[in-house]
């Protein structure tokens, strides 16, 4: 019973908090900071043992690193591989030895003055990549330079969590030897590279959704787990098998699956910081902390805008940029509970320095709203229109069968990026040798369908072999983008009234065509010229849709379209009378 109460008082605080905070636009993760600061010992101790909860949900950190690591495709690594080095390098190196002198001069030890120093240079990839998203700017060149050096930080933190494992004395004795850890990594990446993928097959040709799930989370528990019994961090070896991962055709299925225990679990994570949270700090020392949060927000601001004006970008555009990016980060937290736990840093300054990220975090937002305002009372555009080529192909193909491919061979001779759906594993990771971007997925769900870019497509075709679900992946489509093109693979005639009600008018019956093609061939062979079977055909096929329209604007009961359809084909065969009469 107090289990469920204790998740009772958590589902309460988050869902009256995050709506509030988000809606004041100072984000979800100050809403589950301040939610935890409530229901903690510090306020209304509504849950007495924060300790043992944030041990729990440290799970939620394990999971985000799985997907952060599903986000950094080698591909968009290298491309961007410049940007990486010297605007997210230049960031965090200077940045963190500035702190680390900083904290040198004021009498902290070499250990803890270099921990925390890396730990608060990394900034919040959830503040920022909403602000930046918000403010319509992530696509434009100065927006990716800042998501560059987010991408930076991202590959920072397992180094980051490693070396605090390896600054620490605790549980050192009993530490597996060294050749374990290296025969883990040795596993995880056999194991990524040519297991996964097939056991991912197998279970999406016989298993189920529910199946999937369990899968996606095998995965990234078992991977996690490895690793820590070798001697490495849980989130290593998620962080690992994401990446092993960020090509693989189940990709945004993971993601999709992943997300929803992700979201949770890392919510509790930050609800249980806010519960570690010691106002009594505050009080006692304000003008400590509070002066140290500004401290942190003027010096990043100030490396990450000289950084950006030496990358040639305009100032209202660095600054816009420093601003978003200033806060601490949500690995600070986790790298402070790390460092207290195994006694590397003392509590007293894990909990300053949490105190002082939460800070920064709920300063970034009012700030760049303030700058918004300035600059907008002197007529400057604080929003973009992006500028850049989108990551996502502006046409998918939902089902890649032999109906789809014909459509994505004409695009791809033609250099037209296109993203495709399929749920036959087998048949995705053959059609993906030839190049194409190809994903296991099941286009009638919505979340799926946002994370193959759906909010970047111009057309959307819909071939998929089964008409019920193509009338579903219709309607979704049509309800939450009413502005994309429709085509869709239609194969019952009677199922076309269906569509026309969604407003999809693009519709092709799958062997209509070849049919008419067949017939005009027979036609040939028969005898007739190439212009009477022709002629012929034509006549047939406009007869044909002309019924299909009337079937659409006046439906009828079962029996009176046998009616309908007996009348049609008199009116069919006076046509050809007419027609032979005419020819001869």
């Amino acid at each position: 019973m107090a289990t469920l109460t204790t998740g009772l008082v958590f589902l309460g605080a988050a869902v009256i908090a995050v709506p509030i905070f988000k809606r004041l636009k100072l984000g979800a993760i100050l809403g589950y900071l301040v939610a935890g600061l409530i229901i903690g010992p510090s306020v209304l101790n509504l849950v007495s043992d924060p300790d043992t909860i944030l041990h729990f949900a440290e799970l939620g950190v394990v999971l985000l690193l799985f997907v952060i690591g599903l986000e950094l495709e080698p591909q968009k690594l290298w491309r961007m591989r410049n940007q990486i080095m010297f605007t997210g390098g230049g960031q965090l190196a200077i940045t963190a030895f500035l702190i680390f002198a900083a904290m040198l001069l004021f009498g902290f030890s070499f250990n803890v003055a270099l921990v925390v120093g890396l730990a608060v240079a990394l900034s919040s990839t959830a503040f920022a990549i909403q602000l930046m998203s918000e403010h319509r700017i992530l696509k434009t060149p100065p927006g990716q330079q800042g998501f560059s050096v987010l991408l930076m930080q991202d590959l920072a933190v397992i180094p980051i969590l490693l070396l605090v494992a390896a600054l620490s004395d605790s549980g050192s004795a009993t530490a597996p030897p060294w050749w374990m850890s290296v025969l883990a990594i040795a596993i995880v990446l056999v194991a990524g590279r040519y297991l996964i993928n097939p056991f991912l097959g197998l279970l999406a040709r016989y298993g189920s959704e529910e199946v999937m799930t369990a899968a996606a989370l095998l995965i990234v528990m078992a991977t996690a787990v490895g690793m820590q019994a070798s001697g490495l961090s849980m989130g290593m070896g998620a962080f690992v098998a994401g990446m092993l991962l960020a090509n693989s055709s189940f990709k945004h299925q993971l993601e999709t699956e992943i997300e929803p225990f992700k979201g949770l679990l890392l919510g509790l994570f930050f609800i249980a910081i806010g519960m570690n949270l010691d106002l009594s700090l505050l009080v006692s020392q304000p003008l400590t902390i509070v002066g140290c949060a500004v401290a942190l927000v003027v010096l990043k601001t100030a490396v990450i805008f000289t950084i950006l004006k030496l990358a040639k970008q305009s100032g209202t555009d660095s600054m816009r940029i420093a601003l978003m990016l200033s806060q601490g980060g949500e690995f600070a937290f986790v790298v402070m509970a790390q460092a207290s736990a195994s006694a590397l840093l003392p509590q007293m300054v894990a909990d300053q320095v949490t105190l002082v990220v939460g800070i920064s975090m709920a300063m970034t937002a009012p700030l760049v709203i303030l700058h918004s305002m300035w600059f907008n009372s002197k007529n400057c555009p604080n929003v973009y229109e992006s500028d850049v080529q989108d990551d996502h192909p502006q046409v998918l193909i939902a089902g890649f069968g032999r109906f789809g491919q014909i459509t994505g061979r004409i695009l791809g001779a033609h250099n037209i990026p296109f993203t495709a759906l399929d749920t036959d594993a087998e048949h995705i990771e053959f059609v993906k040798k030839f190049g194409n971007k190809v994903y296991f997925g099941d286009a009638s769900r919505l979340d799926i369908l946002k994370r193959a870019g759906i909010e970047q497509v111009r057309v959307l075709l819909i071939a998929v072999d089964n008409e019920e679900k193509a009338l579903e992946i219709a309607r979704l489509v049509r309800e939450q983008y009413p502005h994309i093109s429709i085509v869709a693979r239609l194969r019952n005639r009677m199922n076309v009234a269906d569509f026309d009600e969604l407003g999809v008018t693009h519709i092709v019956r799958e062997v209509f065509d070849s049919s008419l093609d067949a017939a005009t061939r027979v036609l040939q062979e028969y005898g007739f010229s190439t212009a009477q079977a022709n002629y012929f055909v034509q006549v047939f096929k406009h007869h044909d849709e002309e019924i299909l329209l009337r079937s659409i604007q006046n439906p009828v009961s079962a029996q009176d379209a046998v009616e309908r359809s007996k009348q049609n084909r008199k009116d069919l065969e006076s046509l050809f009378k007419q027609d032979k009469a005419d020819i001869l």
